[in-house]
């Protein structure tokens, strides 16, 4: 159910805190430059992260999930939520404060050496958040968002773990923590993409198109994910995570199958969604066979984060901030399909070069970190406006 504008309280001209997309995306798309910038500046000067974060490739794992991931998660389900249970959520000084939050959670570790700050921060960024998104949930007794809902407090719990392992309270929480926000943060965009995307594409390409979707798809999809992120975070049965990693990259591959239709590729709204899917997919496939052919597990890894979180949350904040500022989704701003080759090659750097021409390591990462902070670049120059200024239909929200 669509939230009624009130027609008594007009649009102000300065919007950005109007609902939760608008300061989250906005916060996205410069944390996505800032971080990859300082990570890649790190790596090329070798001088090191302030004492408090032991080792720089930790800070950078933990900010691209739980930093720039959940900033899009943030935005999204704030807006989602509302429209789903008709429930207004976060907006004004209380959207103001879980930013501020969110913020402080980032620039603790550089302000002391005390990493305590920096986990009581960044956990009660995830605790308000989830509290944020349960009470519209619970007042309209919608219980068809439970799932959705507990991966949110899972991934507070993979960031307690991490956080935990940092401190040396918890030995393998670094690991648990990393690998099971990975997991996650896809699990939800799948089951974001599964809700929206069958949507958005027959509603975009501009003919009648009914997509295929199967129940046994979707259940089975969630079952398998589940037993994968124990399997292979948890239990370490590498020949049992290799072969449920080969099922899913089958049933996912089998469910884009059933999505895809012609037009997709004349509306970059909706392919660069379609090829974020379609990478993050064959993230199961890499790492079905990374244990017999000795490959890196960090391939796979970034095959998933780059398809799956990069690519898809890019592409979700693009038709997202369109669509709920009054704007035609049917004629994006110029300037979105460069933006997203850009970030589509990204992995193409990361992986698949590393994958074939592997002593040429370094030259691939300061590829795939410029085409990263280039395509954010161009996001945050096309969508800065449409972020902070009101709607322009002259509709508040």
């Amino acid at each position: 159910m669509l939230i009624i504008n009130d027609p008594k309280h007009p649009a102000k001209p300065f919007a950005l805190f109007n609902m939760g997309f608008r300061p989250f995306f906005l916060l996205a798309g410069l944390y996505a430059i800032i971080a990859m910038s300082i990570w890649i500046a790190i790596l090329t000067t070798g001088r090191p992260l302030p004492p408090a974060t032991r080792m720089p490739i930790w800070w950078h794992a933990h900010e691209m999930l739980f930093g720039y991931a959940m900033a899009v998660v943030a935005g999204f389900l704030l807006t989602a939520v509302r429209n789903w249970t008709g429930q207004s959520t976060l907006q004004g000084a209380r959207l103001i404060i879980l930013s501020a939050v969110w913020i402080t959670a980032r620039i603790t570790l550089w302000l002391t050496s005390d990493l305590r700050w920096s986990m009581i921060f960044d956990l009660l960024f995830n605790g308000m958040l989830l509290t944020a998104l349960s009470l519209p949930v619970w007042r309209t007794r919608q219980t068809q968002q439970i799932g959705l809902l507990s991966k949110i407090l899972l991934l507070g719990v993979a960031n307690l773990m991490f956080w935990l392992g940092v401190l040396g309270v918890m030995p393998a929480g670094i690991h648990w923590g990393l690998y099971s926000g990975v997991y996650l943060l896809v699990a939800l965009v799948f089951n974001m993409a599964r809700r929206v995307l069958p949507f958005f594409i027959e509603r975009g390409v501009g003919y009648p198109v009914q997509l295929r979707n199967s129940k046994w798809v979707d259940q089975s999809s969630l079952v398998l994910f589940f037993a994968f992120w124990i399997t292979d975070v948890f239990l370490g049965i590498t020949w049992l995570a290799s072969l449920l990693a080969s099922a899913l990259a089958g049933i996912h591959a089998w469910r884009l199958y059933g999505w895809h239709t012609h037009g997709i590729w004349r509306k970059p709204l909706l392919w660069v969604l379609f090829v974020g899917y379609a990478i993050a997919t064959s993230g199961f496939a890499l790492s079905a066979i990374t244990p017999f052919m000795s490959l890196s597990p960090m391939l796979a890894l970034h095959t998933f984060a780059l398809g799956g979180i990069g690519i898809m949350t890019m592409g979700m904040m693009a038709r997202v901030a369109l669509g709920h500022t009054g704007r035609n989704i049917q004629q994006p701003p110029r300037g979105i399909t460069p933006m997203f080759l850009l970030l589509v090659l990204t992995p193409v750097f990361r992986v698949l070069m590393p994958l074939y021409f592997p002593y040429q390591d370094a030259l691939w990462l300061d590829a795939a970190a410029g085409l990263w902070t280039g395509g954010f670049s161009l996001f945050c120059i096309i969508y800065t406006p449409i972020l902070i200024k009101a709607r322009i239909d002259g509709q508040p929200g």
